[in-house]
């Protein structure tokens, strides 16, 4: 019996990417990936059925080691160019994910977008 049938309900959040919503050029497979998990969090929501609550949240460019992982050195330099310059907190989206778990239990945030203002 999963735990939140135990519990009499749950919320599961996933962390996807605006790199699933807006596709660039040299980031195809990350970007498929992120819509997999997209996918895959919108058929759970619709399976889950009334008291387990399924959230996806996008972030844009955030102030993490991303880059770090980066292999392909045109992409690592040109996102090494922008992060410091439209990069937001990690605590941004962090009150977005405290925004969904904040909602009453009828109220299911599906899905929220967080990125920089200067984030085109």
């Amino acid at each position: 019996m999963p735990v939140f049938a135990r519990q009499g309900g749950g919320h599961v959040i996933n962390v996807v990417s605006t790199a699933g919503i807006k596709m660039l050029p040299t980031m195809g497979v990350y970007a498929a990936t992120k819509n997999a998990v997209r996918t895959v969090t919108e058929i759970l929501r619709q399976e889950a059925g009334p008291h387990l609550r399924v959230t996806e949240v996008s972030p844009g460019m955030t102030a993490t080691n991303f880059v770090d992982s980066i292999t392909d050195p045109t992409t690592k330099t040109k996102i090494e160019g922008q992060v410091g310059a439209i990069t937001i907190p990690p605590d941004a989206i962090a009150r977005g994910i405290l925004y969904a778990i904040e909602q009453p239990p009828e109220v299911d945030v599906g899905s929220i977008v967080i990125r920089p203002t200067a984030q085109g």
